[in-house]
């Protein structure tokens, strides 16, 4: 089992920043790509960005450029940097982990975290 916790979310003027976090614990040795997915109610959940295990990473078109995922040393925390942001970036963030292989970047987490409101004014 693993566990996923999230903070630094919150509210924040368009063109601002926030850094998002979450900690892993437990059977973190299973993990194979960790990432960052969002939701608005009535759509469905979206990746944002991921990164696996040795470092590579991937972004949404709509967040490339402005989002940066990274590792911390002891790499079981995944942040999950936002620049330049924008009122369509208003979502419930919510941090994942799959253990499998995820071709293509098509992952199937195998856990959620519990989910940090981002909200970003105009």
């Amino acid at each position: 089992q693993v566990q996923l916790v999230e903070s630094g979310g919150g509210l924040v003027q368009a063109g601002g920043s926030l850094r998002l976090s979450c900690a892993a614990s437990g059977s973190i040795y299973s993990i194979n790509i960790m990432g960052w997915y969002r939701q608005v109610p009535g759509k469905q959940r979206e990746l944002v960005a991921a990164i696996t295990k040795g470092g590579s990473t991937h972004y949404s078109d709509s967040v490339k450029g402005r989002f940066t995922i990274s590792r911390g040393n002891a790499k079981n925390t995944v942040y999950l940097q936002m620049n330049s942001l924008k009122p369509e970036d208003t979502a419930v963030y919510y941090c994942c982990a799959d253990t499998g292989p995820a071709v293509g970047w098509n992952l199937s987490p195998d856990y959620w975290g519990q989910g940090t409101q981002v909200t970003v004014s105009s």
